[in-house]
C-alpha cells in the first residue's frame, strides 16, 4: 500500500512506523544539553543534579501520559493542538499553536547556531553563518520527500546519541569497577558523597539547576504530533511513552552517576563536555572530536525535528483558519510543503543573526525556547484536566496515573521553574517577553474575532 493510498488528498500520510515513533521519542528525550550543558549544571548542583534529572523526568513522563491519554481518546484528532481546540476553545488553539511554533523555531535557531560553532571546531576559518544555510537546505530536502524520510533521518540521529551515551556508561562502569586512576582521582561511587555531600552546593544550587535540566528535555512532547502520521497510533503511542521512564533512568540519571563517580563533581570542567573529560581520562586521544561529532548530530536532530514540528503546527493552524490556508496545502506525498518552506525561510534568518551577532544570539534564543516549551506543557496539562472533567467516566486504556493529583503537581512544578527563571538575570527578560507574546496572542485573537463578528 502506497502512502497515497494511506491518506486522503487533504490529510497527512501515515508513513511513520513503530520504529520511527520509538526513535523520534528517544530523540526528543535526549537533547544537546545533556552532552554539552551538563558540565555547567554539575557545577551548579553537584551530585544533586542526579535528583534534579530524576524529578524533571518524572514530571515529563506525567506530561507525556497526559498527551497519550488525549491522543488515544479520539484518534480522529491528530495532535495535542487539536485537543486544545476541542476542550479549551479556538483562542487557546491559536495561542498554543503559535507559541509551539515559536518554541521550535527558537530551538531550531539555537541549534543551528550551535551547529556552526561545532563545525568550526574542525574548520576554524569557516564563517559561522555558512553551516546553518547548508543544514537547512539538506534537512528541508529530506522532509519534502515524505514523512518516512524524516523518520529515517531522525532514527539515524537518535542511534548516534544512544551509542554515545551507552559507550559512556559502559566505560564508566568499567572504570568504577577497577578503581581507575585519572588526574589524581579514583573512580568510585563514593565520589558522589565524599566531596561536600550529595547536596554539595546547597539547596539554592540544586534549585538553580532545574532550568538547565528542563532545557535538556525540550522537545520530548513531539511524539504528540506524530499520531496523525503513525500507521498504528493505538499501539505505537503508548509503547513510545511508556518507555520514557527507562530512557530517563538510563540516559540522564545513569550518565550523571557515571560521570560524577569517575570524576568528583568539583573536578568537572564547566567549559568542556563531561563526556569528553571521561573519554579523555581513558586515554582516547580523539575524545573531543568524537563528542563534537555527537553534539553536532544532536543539533542536527533538533533542527530536523523543528522542521517537522513547525510545519505540522502550521498545517493544523491553516486547517483551523488560524493561519493562512496555504499552510494546509499538501504535496503529492502528503507532506505540508508550504509550512516546511515557510519555517525554513524563517530559520534561515538565523544566518543573518549569526553574521551580525554570532556570540549573543545563542543565549537569547535558548531562553525563549525553554520558556515557550514550559508554557506549552502547562497548556497541555490544563487541556487534559478539562478533558477528564468533561468525560468523568471515560473508557480509556491509557489513563493518566494518579489523576488528578499528578496533573496539578505537574503544573505546579512547571510554574515553579518559571519562578526560578524569573529570579535569574539572564532569563528574566526571556520570561517577560514570552508572557507578553502569549498574552498578546490571546488578546489579539479575541479582538480579531469580535471585529469579524461585528461585520
Amino acid at each position: 500500500m502506497t502512502e497515497k493510498n494511506q491518506a486522503t488528498d487533504n490529510d497527512l500520510s501515515r508513513g511513520l512506523t513503530s520504529r520511527h515513533v520509538q526513535m523520534i521519542a528517544i530523540g526528543g528525550a535526549i537533547g544537546t544539553g545533556l552532552f554539552l550543558g551538563s558540565g555547567t549544571a554539575i557545577k551548579s548542583a553537584g551530585p544533586a543534579l542526579i535528583l534534579a534529572y530524576l524529578i524533571t523526568g518524572i514530571f515529563s513522563y506525567l506530561m507525556m501520559r497526559a498527551v497519550g491519554e488525549l491522543l488515544l481518546s479520539n484518534t480522529k484528532l491528530h495532535s495535542f493542538i487539536d485537543f486544545v481546540r476541542e476542550y479549551l476553545g479556538n483562542k487557546w488553539e491559536f495561542a498554543i499553536g503559535w507559541a509551539y511554533w515559536l518554541s521550535w523555531a527558537s530551538l531550531a535557531m539555537a541549534d543551528l547556531t550551535a551547529s556552526g560553532i561545532y563545525l568550526r571546531f574542525w574548520f576554524p576559518q569557516l564563517p559561522q553563518w555558512v553551516t546553518p544555510l547548508i543544514v537547512v537546505a539538506i534537512l528541508v530536502g529530506f522532509n519534502l520527500v515524505n514523512v518516512a524520510w524524516f523518520g529515517e533521518l531522525e532514527s539515524a540521529f537518535s542511534s548516534i546519541k544512544i551509542f554515545a551515551i551507552m559507550a559512556l556508561i559502559v566505560a564508566g562502569i568499567g572504570m568504577i569497577a577497577v578503581g581507575f586512576h585519572t588526574q589524581g582521582n579514583t573512580a568510585s561511587l563514593t565520589n558522589l558523597v565524599s566531596h561536600g555531600g550529595f547536596f554539595a552546593t546547597g539547596g539554592i544550587g540544586f534549585i538553580l539547576a532545574f532550568p538547565m535540566v528542563i532545557f535538556a528535555f525540550t522537545g520530548i512532547e513531539m511524539v504528540g504530533l506524530t499520531a496523525g502520521e503513525t500507521k498504528s497510533p493505538e499501539k505505537d503511542i503508548p509503547k513510545a511513552i511508556n518507555s520514557v521512564p527507562l530512557r530517563i533512568l538510563l540516559f540522564y540519571v545513569g550518565s550523571m552517576i557515571v560521570i560524577m563517580s569517575v570524576y568528583p563533581w568539583n573536578e568537572i570542567n564547566a567549559n568542556q563536555s563531561p563526556f569528553v573529560q571521561v573519554f579523555s581520562g581513558l586515554g582516547i586521544g580523539y575524545a573531543a572530536n568524537i563528542i563534537n561529532f555527537v553534539v553536532l548530530t544532536s543539533a542536527l536532530s533538533a533542527a530536523n525535528s523543528a522542521i517537522f514540528s513547525t510545519s505540522r503546527t502550521l498545517f493544523i493552524l491553516g486547517k483551523s483558519g488560524h493561519a493562512p490556508k496555504s499552510f494546509a496545502k499538501l504535496s503529492k506525498s502528503n507532506v505540508p510543503y508550504v509550512g516546511i518552506l515557510f519555517s525554513a525561510i524563517v530559520f534561515l534568518g538565523i544566518v543573518l543573526l549569526n553574521y551580525f551577532y554570532p556570540s549573543q544570539i545563542f543565549v537569547l534564543v535558548t531562553g525563549v525556547a525553554t520558556i515557550s516549551f514550559i508554557f506549552v506543557w502547562i497548556i497541555i496539562m490544563l487541556t487534559h484536566i478539562k478533558y477528564k472533567r468533561t468525560n468523568p467516566n471515560p473508557h480509556d486504556k491509557f489513563k493518566m496515573p494518579l489523576f488528578p493529583a499528578s496533573s496539578y503537581l505537574t503544573i505546579l512544578f512547571y510554574l515553579a521553574v518559571l519562578v526560578v527563571l524569573m529570579f535569574n538575570a539572564e532569563t528574566r527578560v526571556s520570561v517577560i517577553a514570552t508572557v507578553i507574546f502569549f498574552v498578546a496572542m490571546i488578546v489579539g485573537y479575541v479582538i480579531y474575532e469580535r471585529k469579524r463578528e461585528a461585520k
